[in-house]
């Protein structure tokens, strides 16, 4: 009776997971459309659509550790279930990581579009104050100089999102191992019987022989001080 309410968790839980990427698929086509030509400051539909997403992956992390408890509890684990648990996790690191990817895309078009409008806003106020016109060559050499510089920090934001999000995902994996290691040696404890007796013996035992040891070098101590 058991097992076949585990399976049935199982059965639900797999299926939440799959309905929450299937939802995730539709906010990437919505969010993805914010990064062609986006506005000078995000509107509140890219908020939201950033939002949805974001609430979205963080509830599939908690189903995918209801899962992986799921399984850790249960006396022999499915090969089958541990590959489609293993999929979905390989599934939300990508969504993830393209979730960190469009972030920057957008932001990058955002930045480059208002650059451009900086550009010519000064170009205008140079022509305007100058009463003259510009030289080609002047504008051109001013707007790689101004390219130039978006790119590299552009770059230097990417480099920054990368590492971050690359440590964070290895802090997971991490935590999930430790938490995975302390249910097993607990549950493992709790099915052997007497075994937290043993410990304890073994513990009171040690002590003993501790206190053993001591009081026979302080006793040595002492009659060698008495004997000189």
């Amino acid at each position: 009776m058991t097992d076949f309410t585990q399976s049935v968790s199982f059965g639900q839980l797999r299926s939440q997971a799959r309905q929450l990427e299937s939802q995730t698929e539709s906010l990437f086509l919505s969010y993805s459309a914010f990064s062609r030509n986006p506005p000078p400051s995000p509107s509140t539909d890219e908020l939201e659509a950033e939002r949805g997403l974001e609430k979205v992956l963080a509830k599939r992390e908690e189903v995918l550790a209801s899962l992986t408890r799921l399984l850790d509890s249960e006396q022999i684990t499915s090969a089958t279930k541990l590959h489609h648990l293993q999929r979905h996790k390989e599934i939300l690191t990508e969504h993830q990581k393209e979730l960190a990817r469009l972030k920057g895309v957008i932001q990058y078009e955002r930045q480059h579009a208002n650059l451009l409008s900086s550009v010519r806003n000064d170009i205008d106020s140079f022509r305007s104050t100058s009463g003259g016109p510009v030289d080609p060559r002047q504008e051109a050499e001013y707007m790689l100089n101004e390219r130039s510089r978006i790119d590299n920090s552009n770059s230097m934001v990417d480099s920054i999102l990368s590492q971050a999000y690359a440590t964070r995902e290895e802090f997971g994996l991490q935590r999930q191992m430790l938490a995975s290691i302390q249910r097993r040696v607990t549950t493992s404890a709790s099915r052997i019987p007497g075994i937290n007796t043993i410990i304890s013996k073994i513990n009171t035992r040690k002590k003993r022989d501790s206190l053993i040891i001591a009081t026979l070098i302080s006793t040595c101590i002492l009659i060698l001080f008495f004997l000189r």
